[in-house]
């Protein structure tokens, strides 16, 4: 997949969700340490982080669906969790377990899910909206007869069928084949175009590269929140010159900075055959980063 512009879709977008100070144990586990994370309108924004670092629990506060112990959540401009009713109107939720009646069809299940929205969907709506995911011609099935990936299929429709302003998904395709994935992005930047926001949750680090902004949570606090590629420009980039005597290495701590002035000294000499330039991948920045911190 080909990385997109990194700024943001709206210019000096207000914030979408804005998290300050957010504190959430299970018992003697810390699932949120001291969370800050900011999200402006009109953006894929990606959240990543090894297993246990807080990814669930922290989508599950923005969402009101758990109370965290201290700090707050602003949705859209609301409190998450005064106001969750207001902002669940506002708001389409993918978990990243299916919450579906798996003994209903999909198109049952979004006929029930519609009815919890003061704006119920028209049946047009509903229509457009299993075939977005690919699941029409299975309209009428039990979801219990579906595979993983199709279940996923499902739960994304109910998340998108009543048109939020703000979505915020759970690993939405994990299990879902090649194709379709595509065919998802280009959905969540085609909201995107139309002002939406949506805040997701992936392992897939092609994915990660796709979002405008990618927060890295570890240990239930947020290590970094930037473009993806200006993450990559913080790990080790590997610089070879090809020169008539033979090659010349030279390793960059700062891609953006140490890059320019290294051609500046030798891009224009005759001797300069060749320049290759290898960058650490996005996934072992990342590694890097938590590595760092455990």
């Amino acid at each position: 997949m080909n990385t997109v512009d990194t700024g943001p879709a709206v210019p000096g977008a207000p914030a979408a969700i804005s998290v300050t100070g957010l504190f959430k144990s299970y018992g003697p586990i810390k699932a949120l340490d001291g969370a800050n994370l900011e999200v402006p309108e009109g953006m894929v924004y990606g959240l990543v982080g090894p297993n246990g670092s807080g990814k669930s629990t922290l989508i599950k506060a923005i969402c009101g669906i758990l109370k965290p112990d201290a700090g707050s959540v602003s949705v859209l401009g609301m409190d998450a969790a005064r106001e969750r009713f207001a902002v669940r109107r506002q708001l389409g939720y993918m978990p990243q377990t299916s919450s579906l009646y798996e003994d209903l069809s999909p198109e049952e299940n979004l006929r029930f899910f519609d009815g919890a929205h003061e704006q119920p969907g028209s049946r047009e709506r509903i229509r457009e909206t299993l075939k977005l995911v690919q699941l029409w011609d299975r309209r009428n099935d039990p979801l219990h007869t579906f595979s993983g990936g199709m279940r996923q299929r499902a739960s994304l429709a109910c998340a998108l069928l009543h048109d939020p302003r703000l979505l915020v998904l759970d690993e939405p395709t994990a299990g879902v084949d090649p194709t379709l994935r595509q065919d998802f992005w280009q959905h969540f930047h085609d909201l995107c175009q139309r002002g939406r926001t949506i805040f997701l949750s992936t392992n897939q680090m092609d994915e990660a590269m796709r979002c405008h902004r990618v927060a890295v949570i570890m240990g239930g606090g947020i290590l970094i929140a930037e473009a993806p590629q200006a993450i990559r420009d913080r790990g080790t980039t590997t610089v070879t010159l090809e020169l008539a005597d033979g090659p010349r290495t030279f390793e960059l701590s700062d891609y953006p900075v140490e890059l320019p002035r290294l051609l500046s000294r030798f891009g224009l000499q005759p001797d300069v055959r060749r320049i290759s330039v290898q960058q650490q991948s996005l996934e072992d920045v990342i590694l890097d980063m938590i590595a760092g911190e455990e």
